[in-house]
């Protein structure tokens, strides 16, 4: 079991391509390996990727093929994730903000927050405070999560909290931020409800914010 969640960082880590990483993904499911045990590699292999990435060892090439093996992989796994929608159905709005075109995280967000039982309603990237706001406005969802990769765009996330606030649909929704930029202490600094590392943490998040 160790070996295969290995191999499976492993893949993600030296971006070793879809083909290889499905053969790992299919062979621990067959022997029963729990799917957040296999996002777990996944995400040990994408932030060492990011790594890479950041300090010049991967080019963009390698973190575009990284982010498709990751949607991949979230496909794969989406039947084999127990939904407790009786539990923890409510909407979720969900985007990734102005100025940012990265969807990945984001994308792997929906499918998580999707398999416990959340409705989603994906915004889309470089989606401005206005389609945030107008969603609630039409949507009437519980929850709205902000997602970012670039630091330019955190501001965003401040801009539609704040418009939230003047327009008066601050009380009518959560408000989830995350992203690699993303901190706890700059969520709670813009007035956000809640935040999440990742995408296990985003569901986890999500759970906790309607339970308040």
């Amino acid at each position: 079991m160790t070996s295969l969640l290995e191999e499976i960082e492993r893949s993600f880590a030296e971006v070793s391509g879809v083909d290889q990483m499905k053969n790992y993904v299919e062979t621990a499911l067959a022997e029963g390996i729990p799917p957040l045990d296999i996002i777990q590699s996944m995400r040990d292999g994408l932030s060492t990727a990011g790594r890479k990435y950041e300090q010049g060892e991967y080019f963009l090439s390698e973190l575009v093929m990284s982010g498709i093996m990751a949607q991949e992989l979230a496909r794969m796994l989406k039947p084999h994730l127990q939904s407790h929608k009786n539990q923890f159905l409510a909407k979720v709005a969900i985007g990734t903000v102005k100025g940012d075109l990265h969807d990945i995280g984001k994308n792997l967000v929906s499918t998580m927050l999707s398999s416990a039982g959340f409705d989603i309603q994906d915004l889309g990237f470089d989606v401005p405070s206005e389609r945030f706001l107008e969603a609630v406005k039409n949507e009437k969802p519980r929850i709205v999560a902000m997602s970012c990769l670039l630091t330019i765009a955190m501001d965003e996330m401040k801009s539609t909290v704040d418009r939230l606030e003047q327009s008066g649909l601050r009380r009518e929704v959560k408000v989830l931020v995350g992203g690699r930029p993303i901190t706890s202490d700059f969520a709670k600094q813009i007035g956000a409800d809640g935040y999440g590392a990742d995408a296990i943490e985003a569901a986890d998040a999500a759970k906790n914010v309607l339970a308040r």
